[in-house]
């Protein structure tokens, strides 16, 4: 999730230069979530062939496994803000950073399938909540003239949590001797990969101590001379310290607290502009990009690849989305959310089509043809650039932006809740769709991509450069 940079503007108070470095550790702090948030969602890439041998399954018992910490994602996206506004922002990070930790333990010690798939839902939790509080808990703290740029530290940290997971699952198959099942400090390879969560967990916990409370939150439960500490910190000793507090009080005595009922309206049981944020939601996830960070070793072993080498394209894979999501963030405020998306989408489909063009080809001694691996492996890499520098971006700032002020946080959370569904419904389904037929399931992506096109061009329009209170 990430924020639209803001230019400083004449008038806007900007942190002191001294105090600018605290602001970037406390942003950095907060965005470990964002870290944990990547490194679990993907890390499970690394222990579906495992998973599926140890425990002798299907494929559609393992997809529910793999894709039943949505469940708890979308549970804790929906209680974490009313848990934040309860006890804190920085209390919700510390459950968060716990919640992280014992999943890992339980993920890494299962007794029996059923409580590995419990450990995979309180991790989820942890992560639908950490979805939430790091960027609410940003915006609350960082100085407004760097509101945008401290924003996008939580995608940045999701992106290179993914990438770190790969990384870190590729070096652990290697000193297993390239066995996901191989024996490493007295346990299975894909057990220690799950459990080496643990290390950034903790960190985000001990972090957690080391930033302080939101002023926003301090204020609405009326410790407001430690809110005025906070912001002296943040802002600036020469910030006219009272005139903030009050500001942040009008602000919030002022705002509409947005509800399900606001989103009814028009012929379709929602708004017109709900639905077209739900279809922001599911296209997003329904081109498959969750597939390459939670199936792709799995996938190239499928057609032959050696399993050191499909983790190694895993990281690989990681890597170009941290490439794309940095060249997202540079053009998403000077092309626009609205050619960004559609650039996104002709190259996701292009990518997506020659994938299910390779996966046609009948394997040969159990793998691909040359010719077809490599097209395969490099347009994989096509996709998900092309989703990272797009939608994997531009969905996230248009949400943020395109409701109107009276729907907006009622509107996000439909849309967001769309998300997880829709990520659900990719990730539990992929494993039996594969088993059917993998062309045929690349074809089906393809197809979604192709569709976003026309959706973008008729339905989306442009934020850039427009206000929220423009919006309606």
């Amino acid at each position: 999730m990430t924020s639209t940079t803001q230019a400083p503007q004449s008038g806007v108070r900007t942190a002191q230069p001294e105090h600018l470095g605290h602001v970037i550790f406390i942003a950095a702090a907060a965005a470990m979530g964002g870290f944990l948030f990547g490194y679990d969602s993907s890390v499970i890439n690394g222990a579906v062939e495992a998973i599926r041998t140890k425990y002798d399954i299907g494929s559609a018992a393992l997809a529910q496994v793999i894709a039943i910490a949505l469940i708890g994602c979308a549970v804790g996206a929906a209680t974490a803000g009313r848990i934040a506004d309860r006890i804190g922002r920085i209390r919700c990070m510390q459950i968060a950073a716990v919640l992280f930790t014992i999943s890992a333990v339980g993920s890494a010690l299962p007794f029996a399938l059923w409580d590995l798939a419990l450990w995979r839902i309180v991790g989820g939790f942890a992560i639908g909540m950490a979805s939430v509080i790091g960027p609410a808990y940003i915006a609350e703290v960082a100085p407004p003239a760097y509101r945008g740029r401290l924003g996008s530290f939580q995608q940045a940290a999701i992106v290179v949590g993914i990438a770190v997971s790969q990384l870190v699952n590729w070096g652990l198959l290697n000193a297993a001797g390239g066995d996901q099942r191989g024996h490493l400090m007295g346990l299975e390879a894909w057990q220690v990969m799950l459990g080496v969560m643990v290390v950034p967990a903790v960190l985000y916990g001990l972090l957690s101590f080391a930033i302080p409370e939101s002023p926003r939150f301090l204020i609405s439960v009326g410790k407001h001379e430690r809110a005025r500490e906070i912001l002296a910190e943040v802002e600036g000793e020469s910030t006219d310290l009272n005139a903030r507090v009050a500001e942040i009080e009008l602000a919030m005595k002022s705002e509409h607290k947005s509800t399900f009922k606001d989103l009814l309206g028009g012929g379709f049981f929602f708004k017109p502009i709900v639905w077209i944020g739900i279809g922001l939601s599911v296209f997003q996830q329904f081109v498959g990009i969750n597939v390459a960070f939670y199936y792709s070793s799995t996938l190239w072993q499928s057609v032959g690849v050696d399993p050191t080498d499909s983790f190694f394209y895993s990281f690989t894979t990681s890597i170009i989305n941290i490439v794309g999501t940095v060249i997202a963030m540079i053009f998403v405020d000077r092309v626009g959310r609205k050619p960004l998306a559609l650039i996104g989408s002709i190259g996701m489909a292009v990518g997506l089509a020659l994938e299910a063009w390779a996966f046609s080809s009948h394997l040969v001694d159990g793998k691909l043809p040359a010719t077809q691996g490599w097209v395969a492996l490099i347009a994989a890499h096509v996709f998900v650039l092309f989703f990272a520098l797009s939608w994997g971006v531009v969905v996230w700032v248009m949400l943020g932006e395109m409701f109107p002020n009276k729907i907006r946080a009622a509107a996000l959370g439909v849309a967001a809740a769309a998300q997880w569904i829709a990520n659900w419904a990719i990730t539990a389904s992929f494993p039996s769709l594969a088993d059917w037929n993998l062309s045929g399931t690349y074809v089906i992506y393809t197809v979604c991509a192709a569709l976003s096109v026309p959706f973008v061009l008729k339905f989306v329009k442009e934020t850039k450069g427009k206000s929220l209170e423009e919006m309606g």
